[in-house]
C-alpha cells in the first residue's frame, strides 16, 4: 500500500511540474508570437479574436485564430481573411472578416470586400492586397481567453507561481526526509561500532585474565590437600619459597616448614 501511495505522490508531483513548465513556455511562446504580424510559429501566425463578429458563422471572442500568408491573387468569394483595417473606427487593427466579393478600389487597384458574418455589414474600406495578413486557417477555441487570465495575476499565481512552489516544498520535505534518515543511519553504525567495540574488549579482557591465572597459579594451602591444581604440571612458586623439602629417597620426601 505505502509503495503505491508513494507511486501515485510522484506522478502527482511530476504533473505539476509537466503543467509549471508547460504554462511558463506558453506564456513565452504567446507572448512573443500572438498578435505578431511579424511572427509566425510553423508557418502561421496566431490572433486572439477579440469580437464576435463571425460568431454565428466560425469563431468567438476569446478563440485563438491561425492565419497563414498566401498570395492575395488566390483569395476567392467566401474565404476568410485577417487583414490591416482601413476603417475609421478601428484603423490600423487586425481584423478577421470573410470574402463577400472580388473588387477594386478608387485607384484601381484590387481588393475585397469584406464583412462579418454576425452583423451581415459590409466593412468600410476595400482591403487591398498590401494589407491581406493571410488566409484563415482554422482556431482553437477559449485558448485566447485563457492567455488573457494567464497575463493576470491571479492566472500568473494558480498556473505558473503555485505548481513550482507545491514542487519546491515537496523536495524540501523529502530532502529533509533524506537528510534525518541519513543521521539515523550514521548513529545506528556509531552505536554498532560501539558495541562491536565493547565485545572485542571483554573477549580482551577474558584473555588476560585466562593468562594471568596461567602466569600465577591458583593458591592453595598445605593444610588442605585437596586444595591443588588439576594441572600436575603446575608449579607454585610461593609456596615453594615458603617450604623445605628432604630429598632423602628417590621415591618419597616430606615436608616440613
Amino acid at each position: 500500500m505505502r509503495k503505491i501511495l508513494y507511486a501515485l505522490k510522484t506522478i502527482f508531483v511530476w504533473l505539476f511540474v509537466l503543467l509549471a513548465v508547460s504554462m511558463m513556455l506558453f506564456t513565452i511562446i504567446s507572448s512573443t508570437v500572438f498578435n505578431r504580424n511579424d511572427r509566425n510559429l510553423f508557418g502561421y501566425k496566431m490572433y486572439i479574436v477579440n469580437s464576435d463578429s463571425m460568431a454565428s458563422t466560425d469563431f468567438n471572442a476569446g478563440d485563438l485564430i491561425l492565419v497563414k500568408s498566401v498570395n492575395p491573387s488566390s483569395l476567392q468569394e467566401g474565404d476568410i481573411v485577417t487583414f490591416i483595417s482601413q476603417n475609421t473606427h478601428s484603423f490600423g487593427e487586425t481584423i478577421t472578416h470573410k470574402i463577400r466579393s472580388l473588387t477594386f478600389d478608387a485607384q484601381g487597384n484590387p481588393g475585397f470586400i469584406t464583412y462579418g458574418t454576425t452583423t451581415n455589414t459590409d466593412d468600410e474600406t476595400i482591403v487591398t492586397y498590401p494589407q491581406i495578413i493571410g488566409k484563415y486557417q482554422g482556431h482553437i477555441p477559449y485558448l485566447g481567453r485563457f492567455f488573457g487570465f494567464l497575463k493576470t495575476t491571479p492566472g500568473y499565481f494558480l498556473c505558473i507561481f503555485l505548481p513550482f512552489l507545491l514542487v519546491i516544498i515537496n523536495e524540501a520535505v523529502r530532502f529533509f526526509k533524506l537528510l534525518r534518515n541519513y543521521k539515523q543511519e550514521q548513529t545506528s553504525e556509531l552505536q554498532e561500532e560501539k558495541n562491536k567495540l565493547l565485545e572485542e574488549l571483554q573477549a580482551l579482557k577474558k584473555e588476560m585474565d585466562v593468562h594471568r591465572a596461567i602466569l600465577t597459579g591458583s593458591r592453595f594451602s598445605d593444610k588442605d590437600p585437596n586444595n591443588k591444581p588439576s594441572d600436575p604440571n603446575y608449579f607454585d612458586r610461593e609456596f615453594y619459597n615458603n617450604n623445605s623439602f628432604n630429598f632423602e629417597d628417590d621415591d618419597d620426601f616430606e615436608w616440613r616448614r
